[in-house]
């Protein structure tokens, strides 16, 4: 029997039909005037299905998590038409979740809100991965300070094999590669453009190919030997989503990165680009200042500045270059991105510049070469951020100048 036009089955099949077009993909030819009557409707249908589990999954991952911290606040972000990213960018919910995260007991086995961070790094939705990314730098900062006296952390030590893991998936046994061109020739404006009979016979060279990091093997727990290689997988990942990453989350790193090298010494202030005029001592007074001092806590060179104490989560801890090369990545991002707030390039500078301290104190020469570039870097961007002024009033438009008084010359008779 045919349904009326008016009738309730006929309005509700007609309204599903526009539902299922709305949601397709506009440019799909399948969408016609032709085929209204429902062929075109099944994959509007899957992506609103699609839509609505992602929705359910991030609310679902939100109301565990309020009740976990018994916070009934952060269930407030379940009712948002974007839960997950609403989780993501909410200053109250990283407040809370640091905080547990803090805490002398977290990161044992029995840790639910390490087993949160898992389930939620799990989950297929690219959003609520990327809630759990963002504490990484939070997580591996409490992790790699808390490892060497706690021998006990699996709940950080799971959602780090969980990231690596991933990152061991996704490179599917490959090496991470780059290609390095030949520094012997010359440049573009300086080759000859006939070529002569010798440089014709030359074979041209091939660029060199440099292993940016070897493969990954699948590892199921953290041993000690492995600890640095598993953090420096996990942060690589986090840096793939840096542009996602909410600012407070890479203060986190840059914060925790300067107390890994040393946050007390003083000589960092050595580097910068303020002092390259001034006169250098000779080399026997250069290295005398990159002696290291222990101090009473053994985390500082030279002793300890004066107003540097303050309240720490992490603290002094080995850097592999395995480790620092993700590091000095996230530090570059952070300094020269253009669109982060100057909080997050203030933290980064400092880092690095703790970073350059401390691959001076222990002599590795790629980390000062990189260290030291982003340092100059750093300081030629914020000369050019930095406001001319010009000390001459007459070239304000609105600053009234000064009548001078009419010069006497004396004219000799």
């Amino acid at each position: 029997m045919q349904a009326a036009a008016g009738s309730p089955s006929s309005s509700t099949t007609t309204t599903t039909t526009i539902a299922s077009i709305a949601a397709a993909d506009p440019d799909d030819d399948s969408i016609s005037g032709s085929n209204l009557g429902g062929s075109g409707g099944a994959p509007g249908a899957t992506a609103i299905q699609s839509w609505w589990e992602s929705i359910s999954k991030a609310r679902s991952r939100i109301l565990s998590l309020a009740s976990l911290l018994s916070s009934p606040d952060l269930a407030l972000l379940a009712d948002s038409d974007g839960p997950a990213r609403s989780l993501l960018d909410s200053p109250a919910a990283s407040a809370a979740i640091s905080a547990a995260l803090s805490a002398p007991s977290s990161g044992t086995g029995d840790d639910p809100l390490c087993h949160w961070l898992y389930d939620t790094f799990q989950s297929s939705d690219p959003d609520l991965r990327l809630v759990a990314l963002s504490f990484l730098p939070l997580l591996s900062g409490l992790y790699l300070s808390r490892a060497i006296n706690l021998p006990s952390l699996a709940g950080f030590e799971a959602v780090l094999l969980a990231v690596y893991a991933a990152e061991v998936k996704a490179r599917g046994g490959k090496p991470v590669l780059v290609s390095v061109p030949d520094l012997s020739l010359p440049s573009l404006y300086h080759y000859p453009r006939q070529p002569t009979s010798s440089s014709s016979a030359r074979t041209p060279p091939r660029p060199s190919v440099g292993v940016l990091s070897p493969p990954l093997e699948p590892q199921i727990a953290v041993k000690s030997t492995k600890r640095a290689c598993i953090v420096a997988v996990a942060l690589d990942s986090y840096y793939k989503n840096i542009s996602s990453m909410p600012s407070r989350s890479k203060i986190d790193l840059c914060e925790f990165v300067a107390e890994w090298a040393g946050q007390d010494c003083p000589c960092r202030h050595e580097f910068d680009d303020d002092d390259e005029n001034r006169e250098i001592g000779g080399p026997a007074e250069e290295m005398q200042k990159l002696r290291i001092r222990e101090g009473p806590n053994g985390n500082h060179c030279n002793g300890e500045e004066e107003g540097s104490r303050v309240l720490r989560r992490g603290s002094r801890v080995p850097l592999p270059w395995e480790l620092l090369q993700p590091v000095l990545r996230i530090l570059g991002h952070c300094l020269l991105a253009p669109l982060n707030p100057q909080e997050v390039r203030d933290s980064a500078s400092m880092a690095v510049r703790c970073v350059y301290a401390r691959a001076s104190h222990d002599l590795m020469p790629q980390a000062i070469l990189a260290s030291h570039s982003l340092i100059k870097l750093d300081g030629s961007s914020r000369k050019v951020a930095k406001p001319k002024t010009t000390s001459a009033n007459a070239s304000k438009p609105n600053t009234p100048s000064k009548l001078k008084k009419p010069g006497v010359f004396l004219v000799p008779r």
